[in-house]
């Protein structure tokens, strides 16, 4: 691993202390906090952070090469999205790729014979706390979905090289998406390689 990623001097010399936190809103899915931490110069500033339990997300690609994605509503942006499927934990300790395999089947119908994990997606870091943890989905099979009561969406197929197109041409926001199908594309791609 490159120095660069696995320097404790430097954490250390960077990290901030907390010295106290108080729970601003609780929330089913959020809780909002204000907290009081002493920064490497001594100093003192205020941090507002958003704590959550966690998420999975997902990238189920078919033996032809196609993502399966839905297609959801998105409140706070008041738009439909593409997105790759995915979900919150159910509690924070629940097992990942347990959860990831849920979720998939849930909203896709699909059954993974093979997940590969594809690491950890900081939404935004600076004030949320929330981690994705991203998977590679293969050799799916497809049953009926299970959709929760309040969970509308619709499956679309993508080839993947479509896909990462249109993540290239700006027409897919949503981050785990086009973090987890980039990621998802250039394993292809060096696999790719290796075999020639």
């Amino acid at each position: 691993m490159s120095e660069i990623y696995d320097n404790a001097a430097a954490d250390a010399a960077l990290r901030e202390e907390p010295l106290r936190s108080e729970l601003i809103y609780d929330g089913k899915i959020v809780h909002l906090y204000r907290d009081d931490v002493r920064l490497p110069n001594g100093e003192e500033a205020l941090r507002e952070v958003i704590r959550h339990v966690g998420a999975v997300c997902v990238v189920p690609l078919t033996d032809a090469g196609e993502v399966v994605c839905v297609c959801q509503y998105r409140y706070p942006h008041a738009k439909v999205l593409l997105e790759i499927p995915a979900g919150k934990l159910d509690f924070k300790e629940e097992d990942r790729p347990s959860a990831a395999l849920r979720e998939l089947r849930e909203e896709t119908g699909a059954v993974a014979g093979k997940l590969t994990p594809l690491g950890h997606l900081y939404t935004t870091p600076a004030f949320v706390q929330e981690v994705i943890d991203m998977y590679l989905a293969e050799e799916l099979t497809f049953g009926e979905r299970d959709l929760d009561e309040d969970e509308f969406l619709d499956v679309v197929r993508i080839p993947l090289d479509q896909l990462v197109d249109d993540i290239l041409a700006g027409l897919v926001p949503d981050a785990k998406t086009q973090a987890a199908v980039l990621k998802v594309w250039a394993m292809k791609k060096k696999e790719e390689g290796d075999r020639c």
